[in-house]
């Protein structure tokens, strides 16, 4: 078929007014299978980013992402292709890959009606791979099976084409196979998405409606909303409101992304564009609003997206408490930018006030401190990641309980934990390591599927509690690095946990308390009775540390009291002098031990409670 060159396709006008030349799509697959390599080749045969301005990984905007490698922002680009003559505009979302950013996945999917399924011809097929395919598959999004990286000298693209044909029901020969390095192959792939992908379905005439599937702050120009037009049309000066806020708002400027924002004279059904309204008030512009002509309105909304529901909770506190209305500042204008990011106010006894932040999972919670840091200049501290539990006592009271110092007092008639269904894909030698691993954290098999001779795919039900914790650092351990995991919500549990108390003198510190299985209690006891004995600086008195559930100590350390030398002025004399002064001493350490208080120092405590999560960053 033939194709056009670069130069040409930069004079070709995509008739983007008329649906049946647009394609709207997106790329998906498992972590670092290439999605952000295969984009800049297309931006580079398409013409939209000239030699002289190309870089790797060109759609990853922020300095994490290019650092890390990974994508964490979905990102939308409209290129212009042309096949047979006819001048077609590509819409194209490059989505995250990490099972953290589903979400982004998620909302990319519905703003589309075709999807590339990229597969690493040199791994095959991945636990996220599956994931990702089977959110396309419920949006009724038309596949596009892709083998990526066969230049590389690892690879077998003969053999996962088979995996691909046998899991889509398709011939492994109508798989197509790129190279996002060198480009081969991606001209196919833009000729295949032209003629397979449907053109976006809508009715120009009708009122407008407009779906806001992401949105960011901009310090000059305000809330910058991205769209995709459904129905009608947007222009430049028009009024328009937002159905879920019901706010009104004219818009300043319209346009694509190409890759750079271009203003345009409007967008028509099924485009892809950004609305720049002035606004600076971040509230009123919320993912999954619908936007409509002010003067003409649509009298029913946009289905918008389902709320995520976050996984992971941790409490994030400025180490200097005035920076908390900037942090407060820095979360509304983050979660603009992150719609699964959520947070509310929390007041903590010894970090002062802050907010209790939930996260789809460990890797989400370090991009977003970090995101914070950097972008808004704040040092903060994020406390140990946990769940939320429902806990019923005997009297019948039902509590949500986020965090240890909620745990309600009295005798508990159940506790009820979050599950989460994991898939796993590993080599079938690390079979029986996996299944050790996942019995340990208390899992329950669901089943085991042969993906081909030599890959397993193993599905288990297991509190999330055992997975926000080392779980995928001893998956990959445990398999050499080869085993893929993704897991969602599956419901809850009722299960053996206990509060562990932590006691300083006597006196419960609730900062300290966790909510751990009764079986990993003693260790958690141990544990942290063992750091804060490091931790705590000595006192003029002996000071235990204990960790109890209810009543019963089950763990202890002693700090030792500093010594003075009260025998220092006592040279030669009578022996009975020295002991005189040692019972006076003696008797003085007693009395301050019962009235003395305990003096921890913020330190300890951003020490204590400061999560490192190394397991999230070797994801």
């Amino acid at each position: 078929m033939p194709v056009s060159t670069a130069a040409e396709l930069k004079a070709i006008e995509p008739a983007a007014t008329d649906p049946s030349r647009i394609r709207n799509f997106c790329i998906i697959a498992h972590i670092d299978h290439g999605k952000s390599t295969l984009a800049d080749r297309m931006l580079q045969l398409t013409g939209v980013v000239a030699e002289r301005d190309m870089r790797a990984q060109y759609l990853d905007r922020m300095d994490i992402e290019r650092e890390r490698g990974i994508t964490i922002k979905s990102q939308a680009v409209r290129m212009p292709w042309s096949v047979d003559k006819n001048a077609y505009a590509l819409n194209m979302i490059d989505t995250p890959g990490h099972v953290d950013f589903s979400y982004e996945v998620s909302r990319s999917l519905a703003a589309c009606e075709g999807a590339i399924l990229l597969v690493d011809a040199a791994q095959g097929i991945e636990a996220q791979t599956l994931a990702n395919l089977y959110m396309a598959m419920e949006n009724d999004l038309v596949i596009i099976p892709v083998l990526n990286k066969i230049d590389l000298p690892a690879a077998n693209p003969d053999k996962y084409a088979a995996e691909i044909g046998a899991l889509l029901g398709v011939d492994p020969d109508s798989v197509i196979r790129v190279s996002g390095k060198t480009g081969q192959g991606v001209d196919e792939l833009l000729d295949r998405i032209v003629l397979e992908v449907p053109s976006p379905v809508g009715n120009p005439d009708a009122p407008t409606r407009a779906m806001i599937f992401d949105s960011v702050y901009d310090s000059y120009r305000g809330v910058v909303t991205y769209v995709r037009v459904v129905d009608g049309q947007l222009a430049p000066r028009q009024r328009v409101s937002m159905m879920a806020t019901n706010t009104t708002h004219e818009l300043l400027e319209i346009g694509v992304i190409s890759p750079e924002p271009k203003p345009s004279k409007g967008l028509g059904v099924g485009e892809v564009g950004y609305l720049i309204t002035g606004v600076k008030d971040v509230r009123q512009s919320r993912v999954g609003d619908t936007v409509t002509d002010l003067r003409k309105p649509a009298d029913e909304a946009l289905a918008g997206y389902r709320d995520p529901k976050p996984m992971v909770y941790s409490g994030i506190y400025p180490i200097d408490g005035s920076d908390y209305p900037a942090l407060r500042d820095a979360l509304e204008k983050l979660k603009l930018n992150d719609a699964a990011l959520t947070y509310e106010p929390e007041n903590s006894v010894a970090l002062g006030f802050g907010f209790r932040c939930g996260f789809l999972g460990l890797l989400h919670l370090e991009i977003v401190r970090e995101r914070l840091e950097r972008e808004f200049d704040l040092d903060l501290i994020a406390t140990a990641p946990s769940v939320i539990y429902r806990v019923v006592t005997d009297a019948g009271e039902e509590h949500t309980v986020a965090n240890p110092s909620e745990f309600p007092d009295g005798k508990i008639k159940a506790i009820y934990e979050p599950l989460v269904e994991a898939t796993i894909l590993t080599p079938k030698d690390y079979v029986g390591s996996v299944m050790e691993l996942c019995q340990q954290r208390r899992g329950i098999m669901g089943g085991m599927d042969y993906l081909s001779e030599d890959r397993v795919e193993l599905h288990y039900k297991l509190p999330l509690a055992e997975i926000v914790t080392d779980f995928f650092d001893q998956l990959k351990s445990r398999t050499k690095g080869y085993a893929s995991l993704d897991y969602k919500e599956e419901g809850e549990q009722t299960a053996d946990l206990v509060k562990v108390n932590i006691l300083l003198n006597g006196e419960t510190v609730d900062a300290f308390s966790a909510i751990v299985h009764r079986d990993a209690a003693y260790h958690y006891g141990v544990e942290m009775t063992a750091k804060l004995k490091a931790l705590i600086p000595r006192q003029q008195f002996e000071i235990p540390v204990q960790a109890a559930i209810g009543t019963r100590v089950i763990a202890r350390e002693t700090i030792k009291a500093l010594r003075k030398d009260m025998l220092a002025k006592c040279y030669g004399g009578d022996v009975t002098r020295k002991r005189k002064l040692l019972e006076k001493q003696k008797a003085g350490k007693k009395r301050m031990k019962s009235i003395g208080r305990v003096d921890v120092p913020q330190e300890a405590f951003v020490a204590a409670l400061a999560s490192d999560m190394p397991e999230a960053k070797k994801k």
